[in-house]
């Protein structure tokens, strides 16, 4: 694992409108067609994902992110899902924080939140990251109070300093204990540090390791989703 930290080290950074209808009334009121369409758009629930270059799909085409990924799991289910991918490479928790208030003028019904890998590679203090996280969760909730939030782990090599990876990884150990959000331990879990699933850059995942990523997205994603479904 410390090779391929090196290298990262030293490679850039990574509504639906109501339709007027004639109401029928027989022996009670009955759903037109145009009611029932209506109804199932309504019904379609919004999942997006805020991430940087790994959420992207960096180098790769946007069908090959694991974002889409899911969304090709989710329709194969029959879970009436909408993904939206909102990545950006390179992005900070700064960043995200600028970010996020444009992105949530639509409603939000799961919100994936994958930032911090390029704070981290930066060397910026682990406390900024954590502060700028809950920003963005504390604006996502604002605007959707039934949210709900997956966190991306990440985690920094030793080769940071052992007190520095520390300090990173508990950022999102926190965040998920008092925020009450579900946490992914490590999105990059069998990922990092394989040339085989990493372009050349060695940071990037190649598309075989973003079959990986979003297996590890789904793990904790679908009991939300099965959960959701039953209700």
């Amino acid at each position: 694992m410390n090779w391929f930290w090196a290298l990262a080290l030293s490679t850039t950074i990574l509504g639906c409108s109501q339709a007027d209808t004639k109401e029928q009334i027989q022996s009670g009121q009955e759903t037109t067609t145009e009611d029932k369409a209506n109804t199932k758009k309504e019904e379609t629930k919004v999942i997006l994902f805020f991430g940087n270059s790994l959420t992207a799909g960096y180098g790769l085409e946007p069908t090959q992110a694991f974002p889409a990924l899911i969304q090709e799991r989710l329709d194969s289910l029959g879970y009436n899902y909408k993904v939206v991918n909102a990545g950006v490479s390179g992005e900070t928790s700064a960043g995200g924080k600028s970010r996020v208030d444009w992105l949530l003028k639509k409603p939000v019904d799961v919100f994936v939140l994958e930032l911090g890998a390029n704070d981290g590679l930066r060397g910026i203090d682990p406390e900024s990251t954590y502060k700028n996280l809950k920003t963005i969760m504390d604006k996502v909730r604002s605007k959707n109070p039934d949210v709900q939030i997956l966190l991306a782990g990440m985690q920094m090599p030793p080769s940071m300093g052992q007190k520095y990876a520390t300090q990173f990884s508990e950022v999102f150990t926190k965040l998920a204990k008092e925020e009450n959000v579900v946490l992914i331990p490590f999105l990059l879990e069998g990922v990092a540090g394989d040339p085989e699933l990493n372009q050349k850059d060695g940071i990037h995942p190649t598309v075989e390791g973003q079959k990986i990523l979003a297996d590890n997205v789904w793990q904790v994603m679908e009991p939300l989703v099965k959960a959701e479904a039953a209700l």
